[in-house]
Formats: structure tokens, C-alpha cells, sequence
């Protein structure tokens, strides 16, 4: 990738105290506002090599600023030679073990290193086409720093099949997804469902929020308490937990479970007020915790009726090592 172009403009006194995104667009006129809006947040605009990460900040008349433009990705994803965990694959799907650090389709800032780009390496041209080149196969996702099992299609039937029982997300089919977890504190009740509309936040774009039901997309995750655990006062202070999806909205369960109360351990956007909670935990929790380094959610059992023989099939994914690691220091109070 080349190195990017830099665009430098100073403030006039008739801008200042224009919105950073308005004023941007104002002297940049073949890059549109939201574009623009979207490099803001990405950190791709400075002032003094501070970046500014908010489209609506207000200048002052000689400020000056910079953004820098990468260079443009390529219109499709190129194959990669990187290693997959494969825990099936037939002439019609292909079952993933994801690892935590991997986006699953290209995105600004992750044009490549994706799970799509090692699936065009694996698969060849046998993936299908429904959702256009950038999210070949691609029937449903993990956040980057979720691990755990996820189906792809192989084929524009076998996506149109499994399409439609993750849209019906198992109320009257056969879709099973159970998530392990570990979050901080411990639920109330053994077993629940938070039932919470969630939409894009208006105030980080980066982040989901709970939201009025006429606002938001409805959504329902369902949790059942596995074990808790006690910090070094020997009272509770975190919780394993497994949860069922009954929606799939982006980010649902880390900001259910942050919504009731209980955010993922380790989880820096929906948990980053319960820092603080760490020092209840033993120096070898604590150490396995910062070995974690992303939210603590495994994407642990996935079964799915066989879009060709009808056939329901199931597969389960261990825990990573680095939860494992978690979980027996948080057993042992260390």
C-alpha cells in the first residue's frame, strides 16, 4: 500500500465555528460528508498531531488541519494465504473455528488479513455470490475479538437456505447458537432473557446502544448462570455464564449483558466503568485477564439443518486456551 496523500487546510475566520465534518466537506469537494465523517472517527484527521475524532468539533480561525487519505483499497478481496481452523466442509458449507483477532469481511481499516480473504484461498471461486464480492458466503458474523464457530456458504442455495434459519434465528427452526461468557458480578436470576431494542449509538458511531422500541431493532438474548466466582474478599465477583440468541443485532449480547448490569469481562467498550472491579480479582485472575486482551465471549456450540440433505448437524468449539486459563484462576480465587 502506498503512503497516503495528505490534505492540510488552516481555518478561516468566516469557518470557524463550523462543524469539523461541514467545513471538511465545505473545501473538499470530491470526498462526500459521510466519507469524510467516517475518516474523522477512524483518527484520519489531525490538528498539532493530535487526532480529532469528533465530526461536530468547532474550530477556532487558524487552526490548522490535516487528513490524511489512504490510499484506495482494491475493489475486490484478494485471496490470502492464511490458516483456518476447519471443522467441516462439504460441497455446499464450510464450518469455521474463528480465532479472536480476525474480522470476517472487509471493512475501512480491514481491507485485508480477513476472514474472507483466507475462505478466497481455501475455497476458490466456490463460495456464493448473494452478498456481492466483499462478503462472499458470508451468511452471518463474529466481532473481531469473538472466537468461535461460524458456517459459510459454498454455493447461492445452500446461502439461501441457511439465510433463512438465521433469520429466523431457531423461534420455529432448527438454528441453535450458544455462546460461553464471563461477565462481571452475578445475575440475579439463574436463568433470564433481556429483552432490549438496540440501535447504532448517536453519540460514538463505533458503538450499539439500548434504545425505545420504536428506535431500535427489537432484539432477546437469553442467559443461563454456569458457575460464579468469588474475588479475594470472598465475595462473588464474576459469573460464567452461557447465552442463546434469539435475534442476532450487532454487539447484542456484550451490550445486553452491559445492560443489565453485567458487561463481559475484558470488554473495553461496553465494560471499560468496571475496570475498577479488577482489583477484586487475584494477581493470577488478573494476569490471565490481561492475557485475554478482548472481550471474554466464545461462540461455543453452532447447529443448522444441512441445506441439502435436511439433515440437522451440530458442532462445538473448546474454549480458547486464554479463557481456560481465566476461568481456572478465577475457580481458584487467584
Amino acid at each position: 500500500m502506498s503512503d497516503p496523500a495528505h490534505f492540510t487546510h488552516t481555518v478561516t475566520p468566516e469557518q470557524a465555528g463550523t462543524r469539523l465534518d461541514k467545513l471538511l466537506a465545505e473545501v473538499i469537494s470530491d470526498i462526500s460528508r459521510s466519507r469524510l465523517k467516517a475518516l474523522i472517527l477512524e483518527g484520519a484527521v489531525t490538528r498539532g498531531g493530535r487526532a480529532l475524532v469528533d465530526p461536530a468539533e468547532k474550530l477556532s480561525a487558524g487552526a490548522e488541519i490535516v487528513l490524511a487519505l489512504p490510499a484506495p483499497a482494491p475493489a475486490t478481496p484478494a485471496p490470502e494465504n492464511i490458516a483456518l481452523v476447519v471443522v467441516h466442509e462439504d460441497d455446499d458449507l464450510i464450518v469455521i473455528d474463528k480465532p479472536a483477532g480476525m474480522v470476517v469481511h472487509p471493512s475501512a481499516g480491514h481491507e485485508t488479513g480477513t476472514l474472507v480473504n483466507a475462505l478466497l484461498h481455501h475455497c476458490g471461486a466456490s463460495l456464493s455470490g448473494i452478498n456481492g464480492v466483499l462478503r462472499p458466503g458470508i451468511v452471518h458474523r463474529l466481532d473481531k475479538d469473538t472466537s468461535g464457530l461460524l458456517v459459510v456458504a459454498k454455493n447461492d442455495r445452500a446461502h439461501k437456505a441457511l439465510a433463512a434459519q438465521f433469520a429466523d434465528h431457531g423461534r420455529s427452526g432448527p438454528l441453535e447458537r450458544r455462546y460461553a461468557a464471563l461477565c462481571w458480578g452475578v445475575p440475579l436470576r439463574p436463568h433470564g432473557s433481556i429483552e432490549a431494542a438496540i440501535a447504532r449509538s448517536t453519540i460514538n458511531r463505533e458503538k450499539m446502544a439500548v434504545v425505545a422500541e420504536d428506535k431500535g431493532r427489537f432484539a432477546i438474548t437469553h442467559y443461563a448462570l454456569v458457575e460464579s466466582f468469588a474475588g479475594r474478599d470472598g465475595k462473588p465477583v464474576a459469573s460464567r455464564i452461557d447465552c442463546r440468541l434469539e435475534t442476532g443485532r450487532t454487539h447484542q449480547i456484550r451490550l445486553h449483558m452491559a445492560h443489565v448490569g453485567h458487561p463481559l469481562l475484558g470488554d473495553d467498550v461496553y465494560g471499560a466503568g468496571f475496570r475498577t472491579k479488577e482489583t477484586l480479582l487475584g494477581p493470577e485472575a488478573r494476569a490471565a485477564l490481561t492475557a485475554l486482551n478482548r472481550q471474554a465471549l466464545h461462540a461455543a456450540e453452532l447447529g443448522f439443518e444441512h441445506p441439502a440433505t435436511g439433515d440437522f448437524i451440530s458442532f462445538e468449539s473448546p474454549l480458547p486456551v486464554a479463557m481456560t486459563d481465566l476461568i481456572t484462576a478465577l475457580s481458584a480465587g487467584r
